[in-house]
């Protein structure tokens, strides 16, 4: 089988330096390019950072991006006009460039997720069903925790599992958006979805998603272990991506859940 040339964008990063060791065990990626914001001159594997440019990505077939929203802007630009598979694992981005992505996707493929853990990915699915089954008498919140470092809160994950509840009321996830929380030890559920982030230590990612009815509560969590995890999902998104046709998907299409 010929090797898939993968791009890293961010590659400094601790998501970027992650994929970079899983595909170097991986026989099906080989490291074609690595590109960072800043002119770094430095080599990984061989390879050397460059910055965002249609030279880079020339002789690439898909890249991961895990950056910022401002990076993957600049990297869907040029993919678009060299035809190039994009797997997006940034997070924090508006509802309006939430709708641009989907523009970009009609002329590329495009996997994004806000979290390429397989197991995050079958918590969203469980907690939509919860949300469609329990109904209007519980209401519900999200909690997460991740190392010190991570800038944005909530994370992407817990803003996924948030349109998961959303996608269970047949609701506008923007219209349920409730109170966001920084470090506070306890929170209150509301009529909306409550956010609670915790940002300490090194912690890789814990989120939980509780529902309430005053008379029981409903819990369904996830604990991430190893930072592999998303890489070696990352991996599997790009290579599903290869057969795939300009359009947006999710690891749930992946997962071919229903």
């Amino acid at each position: 089988m010929k090797k898939i040339n993968l791009a890293v964008t961010g590659c400094l990063g601790r998501m970027g330096q992650q994929i970079i060791k899983s595909v170097k065990i991986n026989k099906n990626f080989k490291l074609d390019a690595l590109t960072e914001s800043k002119k770094i001159n430095k080599k990984i594997f061989g390879v050397k950072i460059e910055q965002n440019n249609e030279n880079t990505f020339k002789n690439s077939h898909v890249i991961i991006d895990f950056s910022v929203p401002k990076c993957t802007f600049q990297v869907l630009k040029i993919a678009t006009k060299l035809k190039k598979r994009v797997v997006i694992g940034t997070t924090g981005f508006t509802k309006s460039e939430e709708i641009l992505i989907k523009k970009f996707s009609k002329k590329i493929p495009i996997l994004k997720a806000g979290n390429m853990s397989l197991g995050i990915n079958l918590l969203m699915y469980l907690t939509e069903i919860a949300s469609s089954s329990l109904g209007k008498n519980f209401l519900s919140k999200i909690f997460e925790i991740h190392h010190k470092h991570k800038k944005d809160y909530p994370s992407g994950t817990a803003l996924m599992l948030g349109k998961g509840i959303a996608e269970g009321k047949n609701k506008n996830f923007y219209d349920l958006i409730g109170k966001k929380y920084l470090n506070k030890k306890t929170f209150p559920y509301g009529k909306k979805i409550n956010f609670n982030s915790i940002r300490k230590g090194e912690i890789i990612g814990e989120h939980e998603v509780k529902f309430s009815s005053g008379k029981e509560i409903i819990t369904l969590n996830h604990e991430a272990f190893d930072r592999a995890l998303y890489s070696e999902g990352a991996l599997s998104a790009a290579k599903w991506l290869m057969a795939k046709r300009p359009g947006l998907y999710t690891m749930r299409d992946l997962m071919n859940f229903k």
